[in-house]
């Protein structure tokens, strides 16, 4: 081979093409080497790298590893050397400590404790709410209620209505004496952080810092990419709340045209909202100035909520780079594989990977009613072609796949058995499994799980299944497009 290109190519010419033989060659046993253990990702970006070498290894470099970067990582083990304590996690009350759970419940509950170190406690009121107005309403009502301290940490804040009726309720609560702080990401907050209105909050004793910062210095020691997408509101260490509702109008303007955005959030009182507060309060301190010294880490976690005589047990859980890796991928499994007779999932972007995907089909042909609703419309076009790319398998498993048309259903909630009901901000694609940082409450109730169902029901009322058979007859072009994106999906 290489005698033939010399013979037709001139010694310019022939360097660069064995320059190009050279690089996909080291990219590919690089590849193989970092990658192996994950065959789809592998295979995707050795497509990439084949394809187009120089860049395929600019990307592959920029945004192929998770780099959280050592300096970041070393200060992530001694925050959580001084935060995540056994004694931070203890309650005093027994019902809390050991709260009453059947076996599928206890399986689970250990499966997302080895993963996330968050603890299933028991005594918790937890309310549901669906609609943006009353969500941000209620965050607000327990804003001004706050005495102590006011801890929020949003992916999105963008400065509109919303963000403005939030940053009146901290300035006002600021005012009272009461300790404000805000992080928000650096990136899905970009235009807010640069707005009169969180000036306005800074002036008026607010805290707010930037999550995961971005510059060019850190795109050389760790991905630019990785991104705090949790929602979270701890007040007074007392009244908590998470899901998938950022700091927006339902309307959202950045990409009005696919509105409005439909979320649900938990309210919670009882022991769980302390693990909240230890998740934001990690955070706080790996992206405040001066390690979160401006707080009083053994007063803000000692703090036990009180359990209510009629609260129910819940799990709050973290994941993230800087967690297990795989910590979502299991737990979404684990969820799955508990299913008896029905599994419900929303969300708004699913590209999950080949295991979840097989334990899917599995569930579903075990006789399981497994059901999925996803958007019709997606605001990611090449997430929505990679999205559908996976319906062929899971349609021929019996899996009922429905298209909500409300808007984006931006929701991300799972209901096993009517008995277990979860909310969360990650969606189930490799982005939320590995590179963001991510918060949810696993609630093991079945009061509860049977209000989240109904939820879920008034979202497919909204929306139309997937035939199989019109799925199978879909256009040669649309089925090219999805299989493009299929094969780049594992690196997205």
């Amino acid at each position: 081979m290489t005698e033939f290109l010399a013979e037709h190519l001139d010694p310019t010419t022939l360097a660069v093409v064995l320059r190009e033989y050279l690089l996909r060659a080291v990219m590919v046993v690089l590849i193989l080497v970092r990658k192996g253990s994950r065959p789809s990702v592998a295979s995707g970006w050795m497509v990439l790298v084949l394809a187009l070498p120089v860049l395929g290894t600019v990307l592959y470099f920029s945004l192929g590893e998770t780099r959280f970067g050592r300096r970041r990582i070393r200060r992530h083990r001694e925050v959580l050397a001084r935060i995540d304590r056994p004694a931070f996690h203890e309650f005093g009350d027994p019902a809390v400590r050991t709260p009453r759970l059947g076996q599928v419940e206890r399986e689970l509950s250990t499966l997302a404790e080895s993963v996330s170190h968050g603890v299933v406690c028991g005594g918790n009121r937890i309310e549901l709410t669906h609609e943006t107005d009353d969500t941000i309403a209620s965050m607000i009502a327990a804003i001004d209620g706050a005495a102590h301290h006011c801890h929020l940490l949003f992916y999105i804040w963008l400065d509109d209505g919303t963000g403005r009726r939030m940053a009146e309720a901290m300035l006002r609560a600021a005012a009272r004496g009461v300790e404000c702080r805000v992080l928000v990401d650096a990136v899905g907050s970009k235009g807010f952080l640069r707005s009169a209105t969180c000036r306005r909050l800074r002036d008026g004793g607010v805290r707010v810092v930037a999550a995961l910062p971005v510059n060019l210095l850190r795109m050389v020691f760790s991905r630019i990419d990785l991104r705090n997408h949790r929602k979270i509101l701890v007040v007074d260490g007392v009244i908590g709340f998470t899901g998938s509702q950022n700091i927006a109008d339902a309307a959202f303007a950045p990409k009005a045209r696919f509105a409005p955005w439909v979320d649900c959030m938990v309210r919670i009182e009882g022991p769980a909202v302390r693990e909240l507060q230890m998740i934001f309060v990690v955070d706080w301190c790996l992206d405040a100035p001066h390690d979160g010294g401006d707080m009083d880490l053994d007063a803000i976690l000692s703090i036990e909520p009180p359990a209510h005589p009629d609260g129910v047990p819940a799990q709050v859980l973290a994941t993230g780079p800087n967690y297990q890796v795989d910590a979502i991928t299991q737990l979404v499994q684990g969820l799955v594989q508990s299913a008896h007779r029905e599994l419900v999932l929303t969300t708004p972007y699913f590209v999950p990977d080949q295991a979840t995907l097989t334990n899917f089909t599995v569930t579903a042909r075990r006789g399981i009613d497994v059901r999925l609703v996803v958007p019709a419309r997606n605001d990611s076009r090449l997430v929505g072609l990679a999205s559908r790319s996976l319906f062929g398998p899971l349609l021929d498993a019996g899996v009922s796949i429905e298209e909500y048309h409300g808007g984006l259903l931006h929701a991300k909630t799972v209901v096993v058995d009517e008995t277990i009901g979860v909310v969360m901000s990650a969606n189930l694609d490799l982005r939320s499994y590995e590179l963001n940082f991510e918060c949810g409450v696993l609630v093991y109730d079945a009061d509860f799980a049977r209000r989240l169902r109904g939820l879920q029901r008034h979202y497919q009322s909204k929306s139309t299944p997937v035939p199989a058979d019109r799925w199978r007859t879909r256009p040669f072009r649309v089925r090219l497009a999805q299989g493009v994106a299929s094969v780049l999906s594992p690196l997205l």
